[in-house]
């Protein structure tokens, strides 16, 4: 199951773009590894003041970081794919600009995942 963390500062979303940007992730997760809907998860964490650190500083201003874990297996093409239209749908779905929006996303081997109790 692709699980999608986003993390914010405080009060950086609404819930109306909160659900925006589950909406685009897993559109665009759907689309490109052709991956059932249902499957998706979106989790969003808000970090409080002074928590959220870049270059050892405390963060100033709106910034969104999505950290993707899917199952390893796609191909760059789709992999390609899928970060550059994340980013975009991303980025206009929060009303962000694209350099405030960091996404990273991690393959994990079949193996290594259980869901609903089966190895996969």
């Amino acid at each position: 199951m692709p699980t999608y963390t986003v993390t914010t500062p405080e009060g950086c979303l609404t819930n109306d773009k909160r659900a925006a940007i589950a909406r685009e992730i897993t559109r665009v997760h759907s689309e490109t590894t052709g991956a059932p809907t249902y499957f998706a998860q979106v989790i969003f964490n808000e970090v409080a003041p002074g928590k959220y650190f870049v270059g050892g500083q405390p963060l100033h201003g709106q910034q969104l970081f999505v950290s993707g874990q899917i199952r390893a297996g796609r191909t760059k093409e789709s992999k390609d794919a899928l970060i550059a239209q994340m980013l975009a749908a991303v980025a206009s779905a929060s009303g962000l600009p694209a350099n405030h929006v960091w996404i990273y996303i991690t393959d994990l081997i079949p193996r290594q995942m259980v869901e609903f109790g089966n190895v996969l």
